[in-house]
């Protein structure tokens, strides 16, 4: 089931909101949170009721791993269940994600003409996995307490988290389950959550769903075999940068938004990754807890930065080639990873020969901060290509034409506006088929009006959690709160003027919902 659907919004979301006070009010916090477990299944289920095996197993084989290395005094031994713990849980997610891939790797190496059956890949089996193996080393290394089975169960299974994230810890959700309050209603909580995830909603259907238009042909064109000129696949790359962008910094807010109505607080996945300064502050505020995984629980068992630079250069792109693999079994997405840990590498060789060369320099300027700021979103964007491409002839096409190396095209008008020069352009490569290759018609020349507008609103505008700062939106939330951009300090607060703006945001939201499209991070 979609966040963006209206089966969710006018079925799903009362239903199971009302069924949660209700019981709680009557019969207290435990048959609560049962209703809130059979109704995250029920969400799980939607898509395809079989799986909901898969996460039930999940669920009890972890709680069970969990109590017998919680039963465990010689640190041997623990070590041991906690290993084949972690073995199973990456297991699982190999032999559904990594099979076929490994299969296909080891029949072009060897010739060895392996077949598998088609593998359907479970939603989310990507993040309860992650999750589940953060509880069991948390666990191990006593930053965690074993939970009962229903609790445990919900803080896997909470479906505003459960899809696309974050990954919760343990230490983060626990105390707020264990609250005798958690099922009484609170208004201010009801209008913040409202509040996100209206905010959220219309960042997915009106801005992520709308540029997708035009990423979409243009990356299909180049899987197909057509080289994108110049125009066309900056195009291409600078839409989809923007729809991978709203639509995850969308679902964010409305996740956050979904368990604020629930009295629980998530932690904070979003934290406006375009105003990024350096590769590192991008995976700062991009997937913040996916990060925070990666760095915790596998840099720095890795050795992180403890045994000289070599060593942390090498672990910084062992993880990013693993993040990479996370995030799909294609090489495309080990291209994107390897190509985000040499970033990170450069990023710090160059701290440190900044440091060297110009010891205690002040802080960049202002021009400095929009031209780190540039340098490091087409870095990103041009990263992007490969995680979006059907293929790695697809992304070498995107790419070859953002650099210009597959001419540029103009509209057919243009050549009579160049003269004599249009018969010189065309062997220099220009062609005068469109200003998209053709792909558009007619030419979209306001998207070109609208990018830059758009990536003015990603980095002048105030975030979700900036507007709604007094209220603590998430873990994590930057605390006091920081005066946000444009607003200052006219944050959100109940009040008549802000009920009519979000009224009329949720509205233009709601009304955009006859195009449902699956969120990028649905089936991961």
């Amino acid at each position: 089931m979609l966040f963006n659907s209206t089966i969710f919004v006018f079925s799903f979301l009362p239903m199971t909101l009302a069924g949660f006070y209700l019981i709680g009010g009557r019969l207290g916090l435990t048959p609560a949170l049962a209703w809130l477990v059979l109704a995250s299944l029920f969400f799980y289920a939607w898509w395809h009721p079989p799986f909901v095996l898969l996460i039930l197993g999940s669920v009890a084989g972890n709680y069970l791993i969990g109590r017998w290395l919680m039963a465990l005094y010689s640190r041997p031994q623990r070590r041991l269940v906690l290993a084949f713990g972690v073995a199973a849980n990456l297991g699982l997610l190999a032999t559904f994600k990594y099979a076929g891939f490994l299969a296909q790797a080891v029949n072009a190496l060897l010739g060895a003409g392996l077949e598998l059956p088609a593998i359907v890949l479970p939603l989310a089996i990507s993040f309860f996995t992650f999750q589940q193996v953060a509880y069991l080393v948390d666990l191990y290394r006593g930053t965690a307490e074993p939970a009962g089975l229903l609790r445990y169960s919900l803080f896997v299974t909470f479906f505003p988290q459960l899809i696309a994230g974050p990954i919760v810890l343990q230490r983060e959700i626990m105390p707020q389950l264990a609250r005798a309050d958690l099922c009484r209603p609170v208004p201010t909580n009801l209008a913040v959550g409202a509040t996100m995830f209206s905010i959220g909603l219309a960042k997915k259907v009106i801005i992520a769903d709308g540029v997708a238009a035009y990423a979409d042909p243009v990356f299909a064109a180049a899987a197909s075999g057509v080289a994108p000129g110049l125009f066309t696949a900056w195009l291409g790359t600078l839409a989809f940068g923007f729809q991978i962008y709203f639509d995850f910094s969308g679902y964010s807010d409305m996740a956050l938004g979904l368990a604020r109505m629930f009295n629980l607080r998530l932690p904070i996945n979003f934290d406006s990754p375009y105003k990024a300064t350096s590769i590192i502050d991008f995976w700062r505020r991009w997937h913040i807890t996916l990060s925070r995984f990666l760095r915790d629980y596998l840099y720095v068992p890795l050795g992180g930065n403890r045994r000289g630079p070599a060593r942390r250069y090498a672990n910084v792109m062992i993880v990013m080639l693993l993040g990479g693999l996370w995030h799909g079994a294609a090489w495309t997405f080990v291209l994107w990873g390897g190509l985000h840990g040499l970033y990170i590498a450069l990023n710090l060789a160059w701290r440190a020969l900044r440091r060297r060369l110009t010891p205690g320099r002040d802080a960049p300027s202002r021009g400095g901060v929009i031209a780190s700021r540039l340098a490091t979103f087409a870095a990103v964007s041009l990263a992007r290509v490969p995680f979006r491409a059907e293929g790695l002839d697809a992304a070498l096409a995107m790419w070859r034409g953002a650099f210009g190396l597959s001419g540029l095209s103009l509209p057919p008008e243009a050549r009579a506006w160049l003269g004599a020069v249009a018969e010189p352009s065309m062997a220099l490569g220009v062609r005068f088929d469109g200003v998209l290759g053709g792909l558009f018609a007619p030419a979209p020349w306001e998207l070109w009006l609208a990018l830059p507008a758009i990536l003015a609103l990603c980095w002048l505008a105030p975030n979700t959690q900036e507007i709604l700062a007094r209220f603590e939106p998430g873990v994590g939330a930057a605390s006091p709160p920081r005066p946000a951009p444009l607003l200052g300090e006219r944050l959100w607060q109940p009040s008549a003027a802000w009920a009519v703006l979000v009224g009329m945001v949720a509205g233009a939201g709601l009304l955009s919902l006859n195009r449902v499209n699956e969120f990028i991070y649905f089936q991961f």
